[in-house]
């Protein structure tokens, strides 16, 4: 972050429940006065507890989350703020732009050149783009919708939020590299069903809101039911075609749900 051409920024850092000397690294960073940095620890929460509390804590108009492993190049702050004095408005949520290696390769495709702005869901369902984006909201935008915590559960997935905001807001496409990432050799499918079998509140709620998107296809509302049966069943509540927005989809799905479920438990365990 030193190395960003534009000091125009302030570094908040979400210390979401470490044990190690992170806070003495920090406040050495701080004690250089070299760029504004801010530091909040808390009790471990999960990365979208984490993100609740930078919302909260926010002061900028725009905002950009970068994971600990990962980094922005160095005129990346400096893109956005330009890109956004000319283009944006309140008429928009934000923009979005690429995600790259760390060898600068491109993660999935960049967005097709005659589309200047769209939702995330469309981005993705409708016009095909592929691989992790990195986006950046309007603050004012992302305090709405928190994240609901659940009790033992660490997960809810953050697209959540920005499907809710992309009910009422485009974003901008920008195809510039904002953020380099580095994707660690654990992060295999296996660990995600353990996530799923850890935090089966958290998928649940998830897949349930996603059924309710009223731009959605019926076929990708399908798939969220067949994820929100098995999730339902994980968790042992026992309520949820009750709970379901569209009861005829959820029991349309069980079969395929139920098989997901036995599925997850057999290949998986927790310690």
């Amino acid at each position: 972050m030193k190395r960003q051409t534009s000091k125009e920024f302030i570094w908040l850092i979400i210390d979401d429940g470490s044990t190690d000397e992170t806070k003495l690294l920090v406040d050495k960073w701080i004690n250089e006065k070299f760029i504004q940095i801010e530091y909040h620890w808390q009790e471990n929460q999960g990365m979208h507890g984490a993100h609740n509390t930078a919302y909260e804590l926010i002061e900028t108009e725009l905002n950009v989350c970068i994971d600990s492993d990962d980094y922005m190049p160095d005129n990346a702050v400096e893109k956005i703020l330009t890109f956004w004095e000319r283009y944006g408005s309140n008429k928009v949520a934000g923009l979005i732009g690429l995600d790259a290696y760390t060898d600068q390769s491109i993660i999935g495709t960049k967005f097709p050149q005659q589309i200047k702005h769209s939702t995330l869901f469309d981005l993705y369902e409708k016009h095909g783009v592929t691989g992790d984006k990195k986006l950046v909201y309007r603050t004012e935008l992302t305090r709405q919708y928190p994240y609901p915590l659940f009790t033992n559960e660490r997960y809810v997935g953050l697209d959540y939020k920005y499907h809710m905001i992309g009910k009422q807001y485009e974003m901008l496409l920008m195809n510039e590299v904002l953020c380099c990432v580095e994707y660690l050799p654990d992060g295999s499918s296996r660990n995600m069903l353990n996530q799923y079998r850890k935090n089966p509140k958290g998928f649940a709620f998830y897949r349930k809101e996603l059924m309710k998107l009223p731009f959605a296809s019926s076929s990708f509302k399908f798939r969220q039911a067949i994820h929100y049966v098995s999730s339902s069943l994980l968790s042992r509540n026992w309520r949820f075609i009750k709970e379901t927005p569209s009861k005829g989809l959820t029991l349309l799905a069980m079969p395929l749900g139920i098989t997901l479920y036995f599925y997850i438990t057999a290949k998986t365990r927790i310690a």
